[in-house]
């Protein structure tokens, strides 16, 4: 995958900065040069950063020059710790999780920070074929000429390798299980076999993987126990409290809202209480207070979905609205977002709106909002 680098961005017109999603390392370059310029703490090998730098860029804090380094990740500190000490050693790093635990948000930054590239990136479908993972062939050239090193196509892990920077292959339980074992061979030997030329590619040091997998995932294509075991697994819980998830959902639209024009989240901040409520209720099986039982419907009600609720919201008060979002602009998100199952899910959220939100003060408007959606 082809990458402009930042001094092609800055001649191009802030090429980077126009892009709708732009990449880690493009989007908080400023921080990063921030913290690699105070940084005077041992780094491995080929890293941007020191393991402490890279938590700070993770977890947010405050420059000895005054610089604020904005959290990226909103979580028990000692989790990225042990994540950035893994990628520090010879281990590779499965982030495990249930959908909306920012695993995919975590991989890219750990990568952004460590090796100032978070593209070197293998989508995990189905449908991955073993060249995604070791190497492809340029047709045209091999047919000319032969096997060479000039018809081999690299992946991302063999560039990694090669280069000793950090690879990333998202939901690795989606891959099939033949595919996922090519990895064993890179993870505890560190080399990479091109047995047609008879050759091979031995990974330097700085190289490592980044793995993340669904939880809710198994029974898919279940991880070997020799591939579980060449990594150091960590788990990213889901938001401890509601406030934390508040914070998390309001800080990731904002950075969301700035990039598509949407309306400041101040004005919203009564509604992404309400849904960050309602989503952790019906995830639960209980109400804030503990006293309501309630059922949970099918989906995951992740604080990812949250983030796509709120942010659908916005657009809809920003281009059909006044601008401030309200309870109508977030209905139809909810109702979305909750009845997966058509039949079953439908009647649990119901059932919720009548037992729960109807009878809580101040949500009279969000009542009848999601009232009118659910007919």
């Amino acid at each position: 995958m082809e990458s402009v680098e930042p001094n092609s961005v800055e001649k191009s017109g802030s090429t980077a900065a126009q892009a709708l999603r732009p990449h880690a390392e493009h989007a908080f370059a400023a921080e990063l040069a921030a913290l690699a310029a105070q940084d005077d703490r041992p780094r491995p090998a080929r890293w941007r950063l020191s393991p402490w730098a890279v938590a700070t860029y993770l977890l947010g804090g405050t420059l000895p020059d005054g610089t604020v380094i904005t959290p990226k990740y909103v979580g028990p500190r000692r989790i990225v710790e042990v994540a950035v000490t893994t990628l520090a050693t010879d281990r590779a790093l499965l982030l495990l999780g249930v959908p909306g635990t920012a695993k995919t948000w975590v991989s890219e930054h750990l990568a952004a920070a460590v090796s100032g590239d978070s593209t070197l990136l293998v989508q995990g479908t189905a449908g991955t074929p073993e060249e995604a993972i070791r190497y492809g062939w340029n047709y045209a050239q091999l047919l000319a000429h032969g096997p060479s090193r000039d018809a081999l196509v690299p992946s991302p892990v063999m560039r990694a390798m090669s280069e000793g920077m950090t690879a990333r292959v998202e939901e690795l339980t989606r891959i099939p299980a033949d595919v996922q074992d090519t990895l064993i061979t890179i993870l505890s030997e560190k080399t990479l076999p091109i047995p047609e030329l008879g050759q091979e590619v031995q990974a330097v040091r700085g190289f490592n993987l980044i793995a993340t997998a669904n939880d809710r995932d198994r029974g898919v294509n279940d991880l070997s126990s020799a591939l579980r075991r060449r990594f150091n697994t960590v788990v990213l819980p889901l938001p401890e409290s509601p406030e934390a998830e508040v914070d998390i959902v309001t800080r990731r639209v904002e950075q969301l809202g700035r990039s598509l024009d949407l309306p400041a989240v101040p004005e919203g901040i009564e509604e992404i209480r309400r849904v960050v409520t309602v989503f952790r209720e019906l995830r639960d099986g209980t109400t804030a207070d503990g006293r309501t039982k309630v059922k949970s419907p099918s989906g995951t009600l992740s604080t990812a979905e949250a983030i796509s609720v709120v942010t659908n919201g916005l657009a809809l008060a920003a281009h059909f609205g006044d601008g401030v979002l309200r309870p109508a602009d977030v209905a139809a998100g909810i109702l979305g977002a909750v009845v997966r199952d058509p039949a079953a899910d439908r009647v649990i959220w119901q059932e919720y709106l009548e037992t729960v939100v109807r009878e809580r003060d101040g949500w009279k408007d969000f009542y009848r909002a999601c009232r009118e959606v659910s007919r």
